[in-house]
């Protein structure tokens, strides 16, 4: 009979540094049966770097819990969605969006997010000293994509809200709530757009978006659509700039040779991502047939959990994991995910984590920490802090 790890026995430690409990995991084995405190249940956890990308691009592992009779807070309340489909209808979803939400559109951004960063930037270092978060690391991804979108720059605040306690929710109960607002925005902000007509914003393009066959997003489908869009695309960003700018802080000799030579900055961020990454753990995954993975059997029915930090820190793929290191080939990393599931997101995420960090180091030669950071987000779902106080 399989062990079962209590995640609750590592403490309060775990959610400030999971790194230490997580080596100890993967000494132990690539897949384990863990019980999850915040939900009183019981899961698999991929620890492994290869056993991880094998379960994000493995097809038995399905991100539709209706499958198995389970249904996401996310699909009950706001609608079908890229994290809970698999093909057909993914490929066909993926395909619809992907119609609107292109390279080509994302690069067209370029001048904004970098006009966008300088803007903040003005503001923030005459005061000698900010919460990077505040400042930088959160206004500038947020902007970003709902520009993007279309989302009304007095909605900006209140959607906050809703999105930090559907990602990390901070007590019982509140990440339902935060769903239940979120469908009704969602609601009345595409009623408001098909109203209006064609105004050149990604939401408003997917209203209107057809294939060749005459197929269109339903409009649960564009609910889903934009939760994703606006969740995924600006809080995983704030939590790669904050956690790379935190990383070069504290390890004073990466961040100079990063100075000496800024051609280092694509890799660097690529360290980041794989040292300190945004999102802890994928949304879960079951077993819709019985399975191998890491030389455990995996039932049908069973949830699945696939750590990305445990596995970006794989010494079998990564040697000296815990080093922080920005010449490092970071190439593999799976802090964007793998297979069919990749975030659609990761090229906006990666150039506004590089204009952001690039353009703080060029204009504050000085900066450094002000303190330590803010509380390190609650769940295993995000990882990233809640502020950083730095000076210059």
């Amino acid at each position: 009979m399989t062990d079962v790890i209590d995640m609750g026995e590592f403490g309060e430690g775990f959610r400030v540094n999971p790194h230490p409990a997580y080596a100890r995991l993967r000494a132990e084995g690539p897949v384990h049966r863990v019980r999850l405190p915040e939900w009183h249940s019981e899961v698999w956890l991929v620890v492994g770097h290869e056993e991880a990308r094998t379960a994000l691009a493995e097809p038995r592992l399905s991100k539709d819990g209706a499958k198995i009779g389970l249904k996401s807070l996310d699909e009950e309340l706001i609608g079908k969605n890229l994290l809970v489909t698999d093909p057909p209808q993914h490929t066909r979803l993926r395909g619809l969006i992907s119609r609107a939400f292109t390279m080509r559109r994302v690069e067209a951004l370029r001048p904004r997010i970098q006009q966008l960063t300088d803007e903040l930037l003005d503001a923030m270092l005459p005061r000698g000293r900010a919460d990077l978060v505040e400042s930088l690391s959160y206004p500038l991804p947020i902007t970003v994509i709902c520009e993007l979108l279309g989302v009304p720059e007095m909605d900006r605040a209140e959607f906050r809200k809703m999105s930090t306690e559907a990602v990390a929710p901070s007590s019982p109960g509140s990440e339902h709530d935060a769903y239940v607002r979120l469908g009704a925005y969602f609601t009345d902000l595409i009623e408001d757009k098909r109203a209006a007509g064609p105004s050149g914003d990604l939401l408003s393009d997917l209203i209107r978006t057809t294939a060749e066959d005459g197929d269109r997003l339903s409009p649960d489908e564009l609910q889903g659509m934009a939760f994703i869009l606006l969740i995924a695309g600006h809080e995983t960003t704030v939590n790669l700039i904050t956690s790379g700018v935190h990383s070069l802080l504290t390890h004073p000799d990466q961040l100079a040779e990063l100075r000496a030579d800024m051609g280092l900055l694509d890799g660097a961020v690529e360290e980041m991502l794989r040292h300190e990454g945004p999102v802890e753990t994928a949304t879960f995954r079951y077993a819709a047939e019985p399975l191998e993975l890491g030389g455990v059997r995996i039932d049908r029915g069973e949830s699945v959990m696939i750590g990305l930090t445990a596995a970006n820190r794989d010494a079998s793929r990564y040697p000296a994991p815990d080093t922080f290191d920005i010449r490092r080939d970071a190439r593999g990393h799976v802090a964007f995910g793998h297979g069919i599931h990749f975030c659609l997101g990761a090229p906006l995420a990666r150039l506004e984590a590089r204009t952001a960090i690039r353009s703080l180091l060029d204009r504050a030669p000085d900066l450094a920490l002000d303190g330590p950071p803010g509380e390190w987000l609650p769940g295993m779902l995000m990882r990233g802090m809640r502020s950083l106080p730095v000076r210059w």
